[in-house]
C-alpha cells in the first residue's frame, strides 16, 4: 500500500475505532506490521492504544501510546507526536497521575493549532474534570467547543458534551446535563459512535439517578450495558453509576456486590483514577448494609488514595464519609464532633451539599449525644436551613435536623411536624418507583424518622401516637399498586421462556443429566425479568392521614394488636372499642428465638418423616413454643383483647407465625394484615358486583392430593372454572383469577429468600411467580394457596413484605389463606373441604379457617386481609 493511502487509512481507522474498537484493533495491527517507517505507523500505533483502552486494556495502552509518540519523534512528525500526546493525556489521567497528564497536555500544545489544539482543550477539560477542579473544566470545554463545531467534527464534539454533561450533573446542573447528553446521544446514533453512545447513556443515566428520576436511570444503564457488551467494552464504570442507583432505592446488597465486581475489575486492569471513587461507592453501600466497620476501613483508605492523586474535592466526600461511618459504628466523642463540622465546611467549598448536610447532622447528633446543646444547635441549623430546596436527601436531612432543634425546645407538636415533612418529602421523591422492589427497599430512608416518632410517643406512654407512627412508614409500598413496565411483552416474554427452561431444568435433573447451562440460563432470565420490571414509573399521590376513628369503626367487635419495634424491645398496641393501650412485651429476640424452633417442628411435622421419638419431640416443642409465644405475645393484652376476634399487625419474623398454633387462638378468628391501613382498605373496600360469582379452581402437577381437592371442592362451587393437569398453565391460571370473587389453586408452593419476586406456584408449564401476578388486571377477592410456604416474605426495613401473599394484597385482593409453613398434603385436603364448606355456608374467611383447623388439627394456614 502506498504511503499517502496507508496514512489514509490510519486516520479513518482513529473515527472507526469510536463505532468498533476491536475492529479497529485489528486493522491498526495489520498497518502497523506492513511497515513502521512512515507517518501512518504512529497514528496507528494510536489507533492501537485507543481501542485498548476501550477494552480494558490500559497498560498495554499506555505502552503503546508511548510508542507511538516515540516513534513519532524518531521520524520527525512532530504533529503526530502531539496528537499522541493529546490521547496519552487521558490515559495518564485513568490511571491516577493527573499532574503528569497535564504536563503532556503542555507537551502536545506546543506542537497543535486549530482544531487540534481545541481538541486538546477538551482532553484538559477532562484531566481538570476528573481532579475535581470543575471551574477550570468547565473553561476549557468553554474554549474548545466553538471550534469544535465551527470544524463540523461530530467525534469531538459528541465526546466533549458526554464528559461535560456528567459534569453538570455533579453539580447538580440537570437541565444543562441533559441537553449535554441528549446531544452527545444523538450525535454518537447518527454517526455509528458506539462506544461513545455507550458513554453518554451511561451518563446520561447518571444524570437522571441524581435528578431522582431512578427508573428512568435504571432503564439508561441497561441500553448502555447492552452496547456494552455487544462491543465487549470494559464495565466498571457503568457498574459504580449501579451501584449509586441500587444504593438509591435502598437496595444495599446488590449495591455492596456491584460495588465489590467494580473494584476487583478497576484494579485488575490498571485505572488507578477510579480504585478510590470505587473504593467510596463500596463505603457508601456497606454503611447502608449496617457494615460502619467495613465501611470506616474503605473510606479512609480512599480518602488517603483521593489525596495522593491530588483530587482535594474527591478526598472531601471521602472525608464525610469517614464520619459517617464513625456515627454509625457508635462513637459519640468531641473528637467526631469536630471531624464531621470540618468535614461539612469543607464539603461546602466543593459544592458537595448532599455530602455535607450528611456531615452536619452527624456533628449535631454527636452534640445532643455530649450534651453540647448550644453547639449541637448551631450546627443543626445549617442543616435545616436547606429543608425547603434542593435535593430530596438535603431537605429530608433538613427537616430531620429541625426536628432534633424543635424537640430540643420542647417544641413536641413542632418536632412531630417535622417528622411528617420529612416524611412528605421522601415520600414525593420515590414514588417514581413502579417496581415492587424498588419500593420497598427504598422506604429504609424513613425508618429513622418514623422511629424517632414512635419513641417520643413511647416516651409520653401516648398508645394512640404509637399507632400513628408506627402506620406512617409501615409497608407503605403495599398501600400502592405495583405498575407494570412499559415492556409488557417483553416481560411476558422471558417470564414464558422463564417457566420453560424451569420445566427443562426439573425434566434433567430426574433424567440425572447435566443442567449447568440451563441453570446459567435461568439467572439470565431472571435478571432479564427484575432489571426490566424496574424501568416501571410510578406516579405520588399523597395518602390520607391515619384516621383512628375510622380504624375503630371497621374494627366493631374486634380487637386490633399492633406489633413494633423500639431498639431491642418489642412493644404492642392494643386498640379495643377505641381505646387504644401500649404493652412493653419484653425483647424481640426472644420471640424469634421460640419462632425459629416452633417453626423447625412444625416442618418436621408436616413432613412425618424421622422416627416415632422424633416426631414425639417435635410435638413436644410445638407445644413449648407456642406457650412460651402466647406468654410473651398475648398474655400481657388478655385484660384488653379478652376473646374478642383478632386483627393482628405482625413485626419482622412474626410475620411468619401461624398465629392459630397459640392456645388462645385456637378457636378464635384471627386475621392478619401488614399494617393497620392496609387491613382498613380492604374492610372498607367496594362489595363485590351483583353478577354471579366467578371462581377458579386449579391443581397443579406433582401434588398426590391436588386433582381430589379441586373435584371435592367443585360441588361448592359448580360454576367454577377447573384446571387439572396439562390445563393449569400460568396463562390459564392468570386468566382464571382476574376478577374472580373466589379463587383456589392448590400446587407446590416456593419462596426465594435470595429474590422473593420469583417465589412462585408451581404449575403444568412451570412457576407461577409475583412478576406474573402483578400482570393481574383485576385481582382475585378472595384467594386460597392450598400450598406450602405461599405466605412467607422478605421483611424489609419499616415491615416492608416481599412475597406472593404480599404481592396479591398490594394488587387488591381483600382476603388471602395461604401458609407460613410446609403443611401435610392429605390434612390439608380435608382442612379446605371443611373451610370452603363453612365459606359457602356464610361464614367469615376467618371464622371458616379458625373452625376448619379446629376440626382438623392442621397447622400453618394463617387467614390475611379482611377475615
Amino acid at each position: 500500500m502506498h504511503a499517502a493511502d496507508r496514512l489514509s487509512r490510519a486516520e479513518r481507522l482513529l473515527t472507526d475505532v469510536m463505532a468498533d474498537p476491536r475492529g479497529a484493533l485489528a486493522a491498526a495491527d495489520e498497518l502497523v506490521a506492513e511497515r513502521r517507517d512512515d507517518e501512518a505507523a504512529p497514528v496507528a500505533l494510536r489507533v492501537r492504544a485507543l481501542a485498548l483502552r476501550a477494552v480494558g486494556d490500559l497498560t498495554s495502552a499506555l505502552d503503546t501510546l508511548r510508542g507511538a509518540v516515540a516513534l513519532a519523534v524518531e521520524l520527525g512528525a512532530a504533529r503526530r507526536a502531539a496528537e499522541a500526546r493529546m490521547s496519552l493525556v487521558v490515559l495518564l489521567a485513568e490511571v491516577g497521575s493527573l499532574e503528569g497528564a497535564l504536563a503532556e497536555a503542555d507537551a502536545a500544545a506546543q506542537h497543535l493549532d486549530g482544531i487540534d489544539a481545541s481538541r486538546l482543550e477538551a482532553q484538559r477539560g477532562l484531566v481538570l474534570q476528573r481532579a475535581g477542579r470543575s471551574t477550570e473544566a468547565l473553561e476549557a470545554y468553554a474554549r474548545a467547543l466553538p471550534a469544535i463545531r465551527a470544524a463540523g467534527d461530530v467525534v469531538w464534539e459528541a465526546r466533549m458534551l458526554g464528559n461535560r454533561g456528567a459534569l453538570f450533573a455533579y453539580h447538580g446542573r440537570f437541565d444543562e446535563a441533559r441537553a449535554d447528553l441528549e446531544r452527545s446521544i444523538t450525535l454518537a446514533r447518527r454517526h455509528g459512535l458506539f462506544m461513545q453512545l455507550q458513554g453518554s447513556l451511561q451518563n446520561l443515566g447518571f444524570a437522571a439517578m441524581r435528578a431522582g428520576d431512578l427508573p428512568r436511570a435504571l432503564q439508561l444503564y441497561d441500553e448502555s450495558s447492552t452496547i456494552r457488551d455487544r462491543f465487549g467494552l470494559a464495565s466498571a464504570g457503568e457498574e459504580l453509576d449501579r451501584a449509586d442507583a441500587l444504593l438509591l432505592a435502598g437496595l444495599s446488597e446488590e449495591a455492596v456486590a456491584a460495588a465489590r465486581e467494580a473494584l476487583t475489575d478497576i484494579l485488575a486492569r490498571g485505572f488507578s483514577v477510579d480504585v478510590p471513587e470505587a473504593r467510596l461507592m463500596l463505603a457508601r453501600a456497606l454503611l447502608v448494609a449496617g457494615d460502619a466497620e467495613g465501611a470506616r476501613r474503605h473510606a479512609t483508605e480512599a480518602w488517603q488514595e483521593f489525596d495522593e492523586q491530588g483530587r482535594k474535592p474527591w478526598s472531601r466526600l471521602a472525608q464525610v464519609m469517614e464520619v459517617r461511618s464513625r456515627w454509625e459504628a457508635g462513637e459519640r466523642t468531641r473528637e467526631l464532633m469536630e471531624s464531621a463540622r470540618a468535614a461539612g465546611d469543607a464539603a461546602v467549598e466543593s459544592g458537595w451539599h448532599v455530602a455535607a448536610t450528611e456531615a452536619r447532622l452527624v456533628a449535631g447528633r454527636v452534640g445532643l449525644a455530649l450534651g453540647r446543646l448550644d453547639e449541637a444547635d448551631e450546627t443543626l441549623a445549617q442543616v435545616a436551613a436547606r429543608r425547603d430546596k434542593g435535593a430530596a436527601t438535603i431537605r429530608v436531612n433538613g427537616w430531620h435536623a429541625e426536628a432534633f432543634r424543635r424537640h430540643m425546645r420542647g417544641d413536641r407538636e413542632g418536632t412531630f411536624e417535622a417528622l411528617r415533612e420529612g416524611l412528605n418529602a421522601l415520600s414525593e421523591d420515590i414514588a417514581a418507583y413502579g417496581a415492587t422492589d424498588l419500593r420497598a427497599s427504598a422506604a429504609t430512608r424513613g425508618t429513622e424518622l418514623a422511629r424517632l416518632g414512635v419513641q417520643l410517643c413511647a416516651e409520653d406512654g401516648s398508645a394512640e401516637g404509637v399507632l400513628e407512627w408506627s402506620e406512617s412508614w409501615r409497608a407503605g409500598a403495599l398501600r400502592q399498586r405495583p405498575v407494570r413496565p412499559p415492556s409488557d411483552e417483553e416481560l411476558a416474554a422471558d417470564l414464558a421462556a422463564l417457566r420453560r427452561v424451569v420445566g427443562e431444568i426439573h425434566d434433567l435433573g430426574l433424567a440425572d443429566q447435566d443442567t449447568e447451562e440451563l441453570f446459567a440460563e435461568r439467572e439470565r432470565l431472571e435478571r432479564a425479568v427484575r432489571d426490566r420490571s424496574r424501568h416501571a414509573r410510578g406516579s405520588y399521590a399523597a395518602p390520607p392521614p391515619f384516621d383512628l376513628h375510622e380504624l375503630t369503626a371497621a374494627l366493631g367487635e374486634r380487637a386490633l394488636v399492633e406489633y413494633l419495634r423500639d431498639g431491642d424491645d418489642l412493644l404492642a398496641v392494643s386498640l379495643v372499642d377505641g381505646e387504644a393501650r401500649l404493652h412493653r412485651l419484653g425483647h424481640y429476640v426472644d420471640t424469634t428465638r421460640e419462632l425459629e424452633s416452633l417453626r423447625f417442628a412444625l416442618n418436621r411435622l408436616a413432613r412425618g418423616t424421622g422416627s416415632p421419638i422424633l416426631l414425639e419431640t417435635a410435638a413436644d416443642t410445638r407445644r413449648y413454643a407456642a406457650d412460651v409465644l402466647e406468654a410473651l405475645l398475648l398474655e400481657p393484652l388478655r385484660e384488653q383483647v379478652g376473646d374478642r376476634e383478632l386483627v393482628v399487625v405482625p413485626t419482622g419474623m412474626l410475620h411468619a407465625l401461624p398465629w392459630a398454633v397459640l392456645p388462645s387462638c385456637a378457636h378464635r378468628p384471627v386475621t392478619v394484615a401488614p399494617s393497620a391501613r392496609v387491613w382498613l382498605s380492604a374492610a372498607t373496600a367496594a362489595p363485590p358486583p351483583d353478577s354471579p360469582a366467578q371462581v377458579l379452581l386449579a391443581a397443579g402437577p406433582r401434588l398426590e392430593h391436588a386433582a381430589d381437592e379441586v373435584h371435592a371442592l367443585h360441588s361448592g362451587y359448580p360454576s367454577a372454572r377447573v384446571l387439572l393437569g396439562r390445563d393449569a398453565t400460568a396463562d390459564a391460571v392468570l386468566q382464571g383469577m382476574d376478577g374472580a370473587d373466589v379463587a383456589h389453586v392448590v400446587a407446590h408452593g416456593r419462596f426465594r429468600l435470595d429474590n422473593p419476586l420469583f417465589s412462585c406456584l408451581e404449575l403444568a408449564d412451570g412457576p407461577l411467580t409475583v412478576y406474573d401476578l402483578e400482570g393481574l388486571g383485576r385481582a382475585p377477592r378472595r384467594l386460597v394457596l392450598s400450598a406450602c410456604d405461599s405466605a412467607l416474605a422478605d421483611v424489609r426495613a419499616g415491615d416492608e413484605l416481599m412475597g406472593l401473599a404480599s404481592a396479591v394484597l398490594a394488587l387488591g385482593t381483600q382476603t388471602l389463606v395461604a401458609a407460613t409453613c410446609l403443611v401435610d398434603d392429605e390434612g390439608t385436603r380435608k382442612l379446605m373441604e371443611f373451610f370452603h364448606e363453612r365459606l359457602c355456608a356464610g361464614d367469615s374467611p376467618a371464622r371458616a379457617l379458625a373452625d376448619a383447623t379446629s376440626a382438623t388439627g392442621v397447622d400453618g394456614f394463617v387467614c390475611f386481609g379482611l377475615g
